[in-house]
Order: structure tokens, then C-alpha cells, then sequence
């Protein structure tokens, strides 16, 4: 284990190899919130606490100096405040600021090799950075917040994820307890993490088995030591072929600390400086990157994922999971025309509230598209024939040829052959061969929704 400022160059080859092979968990702290205050540069967390005093009527001239969240709220609990008051009055005073994600967190969001971000910190920062760097905006990112009452997991095995994901590992800012800014807090969600029966099984899997960076944590001695046991589910003197980095402002400085990951975990290594750290890794990793494709493929054969909600007035696009990539093209074809697409990414479960969800999205889409293929041809039974099912309900109500369902096929089969509904039959077909648009369909229906909303 090292304990110089930096890393050599092997150490960043190393690194750099682990990530582009997907190798690598970022774990975000608070130490890379610096947001843009009307009194200049601050700290998040110092920012808030601030805030949070003023509105609870904390006298902050009792608390330690510099005081955090931690002592606003237990001040207030010990003047018989309720504990609800202090969360749902944080949330405001975060909504209300509505700041920018800070340039570490839209750096950190560039680097496309990261697929998992976990954040110790309740904001949504992180998410916005990923969403404006990676979507332009659009809410395309996974967000999903741990708490011990209710144990949310990831979506699916980290190779299957279809979106990045931001995962809060000690809750999200809500009107209710449920996410960490008490000492108190933190020491519940610890333990609910050790239990067999409340730790979320696939995250803690990819921490086991991944290489970690903890940048910007605020964690203390033993509160490191712990976590990172505690990530690694084994002893950390035991051999394993994974390591850490810890990048922040303060662990090089403690003597204890380092002395202790120099004795058991001789795979760790330390960093001094948060955003300096993100700073040098952007730098190199944008170095690596060839020149390549990214920047010279055509617009239409780029995918973004779609929003998790339809917008308004989008196109439907109904399809079989087998028929995935080509619908990727689709959708990327018809949206370089203008045209707002929207089609299910996740079905990871069938339940009501999923079904529920897809009837209003049929019920509101300015048309539906229905993918036939081979893949369709050879499933009797699909949830995509449910989406064909409630689109022919909505167009029962539809005046006589009043244009609606526009379904296409990707591949060989033929209309005369479709294993499709009998009203669909009568409607033209279009060849979209593996997903691609010609300009003629996409500008077509450009001009339906333009004529059909103007």
C-alpha cells in the first residue's frame, strides 16, 4: 500500500485497463459536492447544514465549530423537535437551490465505461451529471435508493443492466427518515447492510468482485475499515485479485488509518485530493480513448436509452425482447427525423402496476408500432401481444381509417404470414430491414404527428 499523493503510471495503466474492461465501481462521497452558492464555492453538506440550522431554529452558537447536519439535527431532537420536521424541511432547502451537478460529478459521468455509480450521499447530483452527459438532460438513468425498511436491489446481473445506474446506498433525500444525516442513521443502515435478510444481494456481489474507487467519502478510521470489510465480505489480509483506491482530502492524514491498510490491506491504495483525482482520471482516460467511431457514426445509429416515462405524444413501439437491437435502431432512426419515440427497456417484472403503466402509455401515444419478425412469428405468448391487444381497443373507438397502428417488419417475414391480429392485416406494412428507417417512413410520419398536432 502507498500513501503518496499520487499514482504512478502503472498504477493509472492498471486502473484505466480495470475500467474500460468494466472492472470498476465508483463509490461517490460528499466531498466532491462543491456547489455554486450565493457566497461563492461551497461544500454541499457544509452548505446545508447551514441552511437546515436556520430553518429549525437551531442556536448554532452551541454547536462545535465547523458543525455539521449531524449536530443541527441532534440539537434540534434534544429540544424536543420531531425528527420528521428535520428531513422533510432538508428536502425543501435542496429542491429550493436546485443546483448544478459540480464539474467532478459531470467528469466522473463522461468516463461511459462506468455503468454502476454508488453514492453515500442523499442528492441527486450524480444522476443529473449522468443524465446531462450521457442523454442530454432526459431522466434515462436508473436511480435506485437502499433503506433498511425497504431493500432495494439492482435491476438485473451488472452484464445485463440496459441503463446506467446511480445507486444510493444510504437512502435519498425524501419528505420521510428513510436516507442518512445523522451519526445515528449511518450506524442503522451499517447494520442493516451486514444482515443476510436486508442486504441487496447483486450490488453487494459487484463490490465483492470489483475493484472499487472510494472518492470524496468522509468516512472516519473505523467507519472505513468497516465499509470496506464489509464491501469485500472477506478478511482484508486474505489474498483477492481485486483492489481500492480511497481518493479524498483527509485519509492520507490519518496516521491510524494508514497504518492499519498497511498492515491488512496491502491491496488499497490512497490518493490525496477528491476532485484532483477525478481530474487526472478523466484526463487519461480521454487520452486512451481512440479516435474512433463515436464521434464519425451516422445520427441514426446512436442509441440512447428511452426516458423511463413516455413523453407526450411519442410513438409506441411494441416488440419482442429478442428484437431489442434493432428496435435501438428504430428508435434512433425516427428520433434524427424529429420523431419523439418511446418504447418499454425494462420489463423486468409483469405485474399490475407495470401494466397498468403500459395501458395509459398505449391510451396517450399519438401512434403505435408494432415490430414483427421471426422472433414474434415463434412466440405464441409474449406481453407484446397484451401492448398489440390494448392498441386495437383504443383504435375501436377511432373513426373508420383514422391512421393509428403503423407496424413494421425488420427482417423476412411477411405480411400474408404475420401471426398478427386480424385489424392489423388490413394496415400497410413497412420493411425497416433490422431496425434501419428510410427517410420516406420517418419523414411520413413526421408529418402525420405535425398534422395531427400542429
Amino acid at each position: 500500500m502507498t500513501t503518496t499523493t499520487a499514482l504512478d503510471d502503472d498504477a493509472w495503466d492498471d486502473l484505466l485497463s480495470y475500467i474500460e474492461e468494466r472492472r470498476v465501481i465508483p463509490i461517490i462521497g460528499p466531498e466532491l459536492l462543491q456547489v455554486a452558492t450565493d457566497q461563492g464555492p461551497r461544500q454541499l453538506y457544509d452548505w446545508a447544514a447551514e441552511k437546515l440550522a436556520a430553518r429549525l431554529n437551531v442556536d448554532t452558537s452551541l454547536l462545535p465549530r465547523p458543525y455539521t447536519l449531524n449536530d443541527v439535527v441532534c440539537w434540534f431532537l434534544s429540544a424536543r423537535g420531531r425528527r420528521e420536521e428535520a428531513y422533510v424541511r432538508l428536502r425543501a432547502i435542496l429542491r429550493e437551490a436546485n443546483f448544478d451537478p459540480p464539474q467532478a460529478l459531470r467528469r466522473l459521468a463522461c468516463i461511459t465505461d462506468f455503468d454502476v455509480f454508488v453514492t453515500t450521499t442523499f442528492d441527486g447530483l450524480l444522476e443529473q451529471a449522468v443524465n446531462l452527459e450521457r442523454f442530454g438532460g432526459a431522466p434515462s438513468t436508473d436511480v435506485i435508493a437502499y433503506a433498511p425498511n425497504r431493500v432495494a436491489d439492482l435491476p438485473s446481473e451488472r452484464d445485463r443492466l440496459q441503463r446506467p445506474v446511480v445507486y444510493h446506498l444510504f437512502g435519498r433525500l425524501s419528505a420521510s427518515p428513510t436516507y442518512v444525516i445523522t451519526d445515528e442513521d449511518i450506524l442503522e443502515f451499517i447494520c442493516a447492510l451486514q444482515s443476510e435478510h436486508l442486504v441487496p444481494e447483486k450490488l453487494f456481489h459487484e463490490l465483492e468482485h470489483n475493484h472499487l474507487l472510494f472518492i470524496g467519502s468522509n468516512f472516519s478510521n473505523w467507519l472505513a475499515r468497516l465499509f470496506l470489510r464489509m464491501a469485500k465480505r472477506q478478511r482484508l489480509s486474505d489474498p483477492r485479485d481485486v483492489g481500492e483506491v480511497f481518493a479524498d482530502d483527509h485519509s492520507s492524514g490519518d496516521d491510524r488509518l494508514m497504518s492499519f491498510l498497511q498492515q491488512v490491506s496491502v491491496r488499497t491504495r490512497v490518493y490525496t485530493g477528491a476532485e484532483r483525482f477525478v481530474d487526472e482520471l478523466f484526463t487519461r482516460w480521454q487520452a486512451r480513448r481512440k479516435p474512433t467511431a463515436v464521434a464519425t457514426l451516422p445520427t441514426a445509429s446512436r442509441f440512447l436509452p428511452p426516458a423511463r416515462e413516455m413523453p407526450d405524444n411519442a410513438v409506441f413501439i411494441s416488440y419482442a425482447r429478442e428484437d431489442l437491437a434493432a428496435v435501438q435502431q428504430i428508435k434512433a432512426g425516427l428520433e434524427a427525423a424529429g420523431v419523439t419515440t418511446w418504447f418499454d427497456l425494462d420489463r423486468l417484472e409483469v405485474g399490475d402496476d407495470y401494466d397498468r403503466k403500459i395501458q395509459r402509455n398505449i391510451a396517450r401515444c399519438s401512434y403505435f408500432i408494432p415490430v414483427v419478425s421471426a422472433n414474434t412469428q415463434r412466440r405464441q405468448e409474449g406481453y407484446f401481444r397484451r401492448e398489440w391487444s390494448y392498441a386495437i381497443d383504443r383504435s375501436r373507438n377511432m373513426a373508420d381509417g383514422a391512421l393509428f397502428v403503423l407496424p413494421v417488419t425488420i427482417d423476412a417475414t411477411s405480411a400474408a404470414d404475420a401471426l398478427v391480429p386480424d385489424r392489423f392485416r388490413a394496415l400497410h406494412f413497412t420493411q425497416l430491414p433490422a431496425g434501419a428507417v428510410p427517410a420516406d417512413f420517418a419523414q411520413r410520419l413526421s408529418d402525420f404527428i405535425k398534422a395531427r398536432d400542429p
